[in-house]
């Protein structure tokens, strides 16, 4: 791996707010895999009402989550995720999230995803759960204080 990588690998795994039962060793095959994209500052990320094919693992930049219903636009920044619950779904996405400043990330599509939890099924389960810890970490945030 070389320095960047490894850089951004180490932000990644040491996310409160990402994938946290991902290992080394599965970061290390995610940044294998990934495509990295840029986003300019305004750009959508994910556009609600469409499908997007997978998720973004946020490297550098902020960008924020509109969902319809809430008038709140909580953001997300470097180590988080989105497109979570297009993918798990296999449905349109329910919020927009866009750039807030320019943003870089790692993108994973839905193929090469589950190409990696075939091939490490370990893997594939440290991701749901990890997706799941988030999830309901967001869901509380939405609810109300914590208790």
């Amino acid at each position: 791996m070389t320095k960047s990588i490894e850089q951004e690998v180490s932000l990644l795994s040491s996310s409160k707010q990402g994938l946290v039962y991902l290992t080394a060793n599965d970061w290390a095959l995610v940044a294998d895999k990934a495509s990295r994209v840029r986003f300019k500052k305004g750009d959508f990320l994910i556009e609600r009402g469409k499908r997007a094919n997978g998720v973004y693992l946020l490297l550098k930049g902020t960008a924020r989550v509109q969902i319809p219903s809430q008038p709140g636009q909580p953001g997300i920044g470097p180590g988080e995720i989105c497109g979570e619950m297009s993918f798990l779904e296999d449905a349109p996405a329910s919020a927009n999230v866009i750039a807030q400043s320019d943003v870089e990330a790692y993108h994973l599509d839905r193929p090469t995803l589950q190409s990696l939890f075939e091939l490490f099924p370990h893997l594939g389960s440290r991701f749901y759960r990890s997706l799941a810890k988030n999830l309901s970490r967001r869901l509380r945030e939405l609810i109300g204080p914590n208790l």
